[in-house]
Parts: C-alpha cells; structure tokens; sequence
C-alpha cells in the first residue's frame, strides 16, 4: 500500500527545521510568519510528523535527527 504524499503545511514545518536561525525568537518569528502558525500549534504539528512515515519518507535526516532529539529529552526528564 503506498502512503499518501504529505501535504503543503507538513513539508513547510520539515522545511522550517532544516533550517538555522540567529538570535532568540527568530525561529518563532519565522513560524508565525511564514506558516501562520502559534508556536505551541506550530510544535504539535511537528511532534505528530515525527511519527509520521509519510515524513519519515520525505526528509529522513531531519526526521531521524529529530526523533534523536526528542528521545533525549525524554530520557533526561
């Protein structure tokens, strides 16, 4: 069965993170301008992809990166 493609907004938020950004508040400027979005709406989105195989399949180093990421945060809690 093939997965459906991901949508315009999800590849904007892998996109977004494949990004560096200079400066406190420049990422969540980008967020709220370029994607319209709240950051903390902006975050849920980007959890939800993390476990996505759809986003999985588009960008796997920025997925793997941040499932990385995410699991170590989880076990430094």
């Amino acid at each position: 069965m093939e997965l459906a493609e991901l949508g315009t907004r999800e590849k904007a938020v892998l996109a977004l993170e494949r990004r560096s950004f200079a400066g406190p508040g420049a990422k969540e400027r980008a967020i709220r301008e370029e994607l319209g979005l709240a950051p903390v709406r902006y975050y849920q989105l980007l959890n939800a992809l993390l476990d996505d195989e759809r986003a999985l399949a588009h960008d796997p180093v920025t997925v793997n990166r941040l499932r990385r990421v995410r699991e170590s945060h989880r076990e430094n809690r």
